[in-house]
């Protein structure tokens, strides 16, 4: 990569760590994948309260600074975020739309036009038996997408995905012009 290709890799990769993150959202990088594309980063993230795990992700960040024509760009996202939900919610068969909605307006609130958005909500519900049966066990949401991004906006879509990261949690939304300091290891 010529050295103009890589300080433009290199300034995306300064906006993505300063993505404007919540507190309750910690950030790690961790070894992106080799294959998907020349150049990559890839994080997970977590969200806390106190102890407790709420939801989790994935992030990684594509770049080919020749393009994909499957993009329509040269800088992609994919994403993964991960949460329980109470029993009733992982039964009902609405949660994989409300899962979507709640990418949508993550995206929407941060002002952010995604290109070629796809991806998929599952949901999951366990069910116990035997003596495990009083126990009541939580279900999952799973939400995958990927979405071509203007590079020169990387932070405000991974705080987007921070948000849906919130979201997933459970936590109340907080206006964006008031997101907290975030923690990045």
């Amino acid at each position: 990569m010529t050295n103009s290709l890589m300080a433009d890799f290199e300034k995306i990769i300064e906006l993505v760590k300063k993505s404007p993150l919540r507190a309750e959202v910690t950030t790690e990088e961790v070894p992106a994948p080799l294959r998907l594309a020349p150049h990559a980063l890839a994080m997970v993230a977590e969200v806390l309260e106190g102890e407790e795990d709420l939801a989790n992700g994935r992030l990684v960040l594509l770049f080919d600074p020749a393009g994909q024509d499957s993009w329509g760009g040269t800088t992609r996202l994919v994403t993964f975020v991960r949460a329980r939900v109470e029993s009733d919610l992982a039964n009902d068969t609405l949660l994989t739309q409300v899962g979507w909605t709640w990418l949508l307006d993550s995206l929407k609130n941060r002002d952010v036009k995604p290109l070629n958005l796809s991806g998929t909500v599952t949901r999951t519900a366990s069910e116990s038996f035997g003596e495990l049966e009083p126990q009541p066990l939580d279900g999952t949401i799973e939400i995958r997408a990927s979405w071509t991004i203007d590079p020169q906006a990387a932070d405000i879509h991974v705080a987007a995905w921070g948000d849906l990261l919130c979201q997933a949690a459970g936590l109340q939304p907080i206006a964006t012009e008031a997101t907290q300091l975030k923690k990045y290891r």
